[in-house]
């Protein structure tokens, strides 16, 4: 079974953190091969996250959310060998806030359907930024 979204245990934890300053989200989807929606309709689940992106990117931008990385996978060095990602970015948004008021948007909800039916698999990861240097660990 694939995590296509969070908890409200991890929602309420999300918003208890609400630090200042910008947050980095990690995202890491795998589509399904067919979209799951509920009408039916027959389109990939990639046409269905391209949707997605193509309705939700307005609210992103005007919250003030940015992609600040995109890659796509070459080798899986460590980890499953059978754990492909086949879209993975790193958004930022300029507080955790922005990124709740992204959530409770309404055009922003009617996009998360195409996600949702769009998506087998996910994860969604929340980092604060440190300051980077010639060393791995800070």
């Amino acid at each position: 079974m694939g995590h296509t979204s969070f908890t409200k245990e991890t929602y309420l934890a999300f918003k208890a953190d609400n630090r200042p300053g910008p947050i980095h989200m990690l995202n890491l989807v795998r589509l399904r091969d067919r979209a799951a929606y509920e009408d039916g309709r027959d389109v990939s689940g990639e046409e269905a996250y391209q949707q997605y992106s193509t309705l939700s990117a307005p609210v992103f931008q005007r919250l003030g959310g940015a992609i600040v990385w995109r890659g796509a996978l070459e080798l899986m060095m460590i980890g499953p060998q059978d754990e492909a990602w086949d879209i993975s970015f790193i958004a930022q948004y300029p507080s955790p806030g922005a990124f709740l008021d992204m959530l409770k948007d309404p055009t922003y909800r009617e996009a998360m359907v195409h996600r949702q039916a769009g998506v087998a698999d996910s994860r969604l990861i929340r980092f604060a930024s440190m300051d980077s240097g010639p060393a791995f660990a800070g």
